[in-house]
């Protein structure tokens, strides 16, 4: 059911705190990447993604994550990328979401989240 790996989810989180942070200067190259990123994904780990994000931002419970990405599936009015770069805290929620469904990033992800 769910197909988004912790590892991709990792790889946002990073480029979000970039982003936010303005570490490479004007934070365009971490937009950038952050939204071909997010676009690349298929409809499924998108809906998934902003559900992980809800699920941290406490719009849902872990126990709805169906509801979830059901919810973001049906509701999408915008590209994803726009959406989510739009949320303020993108990575912190993203981090609450992932602790809060249990899903921890590989060795890869784990590397990208310390950087």
């Amino acid at each position: 059911m769910f197909e988004l790996s912790a590892d991709k989810i990792a790889f946002v989180v990073l480029r979000a705190r970039e982003y936010d942070f303005g570490m490479d200067g004007s934070g365009s190259r971490s937009a950038y990447e952050l939204r071909d990123f997010i676009g690349t994904l298929t409809e499924d780990e998108q809906a998934e993604l902003t559900a992980v994000m809800w699920i941290g931002r406490g719009t849902f419970d872990a126990s709805d994550l169906a509801e979830a990405i059901e919810t973001a599936r049906n509701e999408k009015t915008t590209p994803t990328e726009d959406y989510l770069l739009g949320e303020p805290q993108l990575a912190d929620h993203l981090e609450s979401g992932m602790e809060a469904l249990g899903l921890t990033p590989g060795a890869e992800g784990d590397e990208l989240l310390r950087m």
